[in-house]
């Protein structure tokens, strides 16, 4: 059991943009963070996990960095920046940093310096070419919709962005961007960050061969995800960086597109030294139908278990992983994975139960400890993200898709759902700013909000703290083996957690049935219901001693088993 403090830590990510605003311009800041440090403390987080708060013309909500050494006016200054790190570490916490080194924006020194002469250092920091027959080198398309090339008049070529157009890719193979970058994150380990979550990380390497992508029936351009994903000069950018600048005591983490359970220990294998663990999409699409606007039934068994289990049952020397359903690029976790009506209560806490009862590094995603929903109500101007209306002119100009089938796959899919204000109580903005917000607050933080949560001992917000505590108190719930129970069920999830003697048996209920199951290695003669997510407690035990139990709609529980 090799103990670390980024494997004991719960984790919470924090869309900066959307969590508490100091100043009343309707954007959060690093000084209203600082004012909720102590409410994430007693929440119980460890670790502090931020999206990019450097500067940036907000293109893409800051993912396009302008200068990777200073702090985005809205959220701040350096200076705010050290004070809040000085405040994390008084209270014990860790701070991870979001690094964004695939791309800059279009408005950072590097790319308007470039641009200028044939003869900068810094234009080849950025991916050029001249274009095919007076056109875009080949049918790539960007993620955000449009063309990947975007055409320079100033410089008469075309450069490559795999998201906005106004974030050009950067070129690794410039042995001398490396070298800034490498200077660039030492400047933020010199302050104190305590680990870094890298932006898109497999993106690094492309093929600049530049081969066109086949053009699937209903695609506008061609499939390029294979010549700009997990190549493998990614590999040794990433042991360069390791070796380079991250010590023993940072955790280094990548976002991995394309990367699950079965072939992470490429970037996560202890004898790799590149990433600790990364992030995955495994629970990304789970619950979206064929077409955006249509929700389909989640598979218990191919969705969730064969992805959630499959981690847990990686060999140790494969690497570690994070614990999560959701964040800033995806949509509210009890909205798509849950029941945000009927049974809000109950499936935000059921869905809570498996991350933090199971091995790795459970991440909350800001809003998801109150069951923050999607917001059904809003309209196509009510929407930020760039990609909403890139991909309007895409599909709905372009008369694929219907305006309301948009508006309704906006509703299930836009990662806006999952950016809008912290839900804080039931005033104005829901307590988030006294200005105008960014965006929209949801229409039920007068019903959904940590106010009203604090005051309720059976709130989702209660019962995060309760797991939370579980969970630090017993090493078997962070280090324990893992052994999966009736996989075959198609409502129910269980399985038994053991460390040293110490064994704990998980149990829920995923969907909003009754279902009953029946096996044998639930049977226990003596053990200590520890956590439910039902005010009224389970009187079950003679049940478990024949090895069954009968569960409500979305029923979790979490049992103590004793020697």
């Amino acid at each position: 059991m090799n103990r670390r403090w980024w494997k004991e830590g719960v984790a919470y990510q924090i869309y900066v943009r959307s969590f508490k605003d100091s100043d009343g311009d309707g954007i959060g800041d690093i000084k209203g963070i600082v004012e909720k440090l102590d409410y994430l403390k007693d929440l119980g987080v460890d670790i502090i996990y931020l999206n990019p708060i450097n500067k940036s013309p907000n293109d893409d909500n800051g993912y396009d960095i302008s200068d990777f050494e200073d702090i985005m006016d809205e959220f701040g200054t350096l200076e705010d920046f050290d004070y809040m790190l000085k405040e994390i570490h008084k209270r014990d916490m860790k701070f991870v940093m979001d690094l964004v080194i695939n791309h800059s924006s279009d408005e950072h020194p590097w790319f308007v310096e470039g641009r200028k002469s044939d003869d900068s250092k810094y234009r080849d920091y950025y991916i050029w070419h001249k274009g095919k027959d007076g056109q875009v080198p080949n049918n790539w398309g960007s993620f955000f919709g449009g063309s990947a090339w975007e055409y320079d008049e100033e410089v008469g070529e075309y450069y490559l962005h795999l998201f906005s157009k106004k974030q050009p890719d950067l070129n690794w193979k410039n042995e001398n961007l490396r070298k800034d970058i490498k200077n660039m994150i030492q400047f933020w380990i010199d302050k104190g960050v305590n680990g870094f979550r890298m932006d898109a990380i497999n993106h690094l390497g492309k093929d600049e061969n530049f081969p066109d992508g086949e053009v699937r029936e209903g695609q506008v351009y061609g499939d390029f995800i294979k010549y700009v994903q997990n190549l493998p000069e990614v590999h040794d950018y990433l042991k360069e960086l390791k070796s380079d600048v991250f010590k023993e005591e940072h955790v280094v983490i990548g976002e991995t597109g394309g990367i699950g359970y079965h072939n992470a220990h490429v970037y996560t294998g202890v004898d790799k030294k590149e990433l600790d663990f990364t992030f995955h999409f495994d629970m990304h699409s789970v619950g979206r139908g064929k077409e955006p606007w249509e929700t389909c039934k989640i598979d218990l068994i191919d969705d969730i278990k064969k992805n959630m289990s499959g981690w847990q049952m990686r060999d140790e020397s494969e690497g570690w992983c994070p614990l999560f359903y959701s964040n800033h690029d995806t949509t509210r976790t009890v909205s798509r994975l849950g029941n945000d009506k009927e049974y809000h209560v109950e499936s935000a806490k059921m869905l809570a139960t498996l991350p933090l009862t199971q091995k790795g590094t459970p991440f909350i995603y800001y809003g998801d400890e109150i069951g923050m929903t999607n917001d059904r109500t809003f309209k196509l101007e009510d929407y930020r993200d760039i990609s909403v209306f890139n991909r309007h002119k895409d599909f709905v100009q372009s008369g694929l898709v219907s305006e309301e089938n948009y508006l309704k796959g906006l509703h299930n899919t836009s990662r806006d759902n999952s950016r809008t204000p912290m839900q804080w109580d039931d005033s104005k903005n829901s307590g988030f700013s006294s200005g105008e917000a960014w965006i929209k607050a949801n229409v039920n933080h007068k019903e959904i909000n940590v106010e009203k949560q604090l005051k309720d001992d059976n709130s989702i917000l209660n019962y995060y703290k309760k797991l939370i505590k579980l969970r630090k108190e017993n090493l078997a719930l962070v280090y324990g083996d893992f052994k999966e129970i009736g996989r075959e069920h198609e409502e129910i999830y269980s399985y038994i957690r053991e460390l040293d003697g110490e064994k704990f048996l998980i149990i829920v209920n995923f969907f909003d049935g009754e279902p009953k199951i029946e096996d044998k290695d639930l049977v226990t003669n003596d053990c200590e219901l520890v956590l439910w997510n039902y005010e009224s407690r389970v009187k079950d035990f003679d049940l478990l001693k024949e090895g069954i139990v009968e569960l409500r709609p979305y029923e979790a529980r979490v049992y103590r088993i004793k020697a």
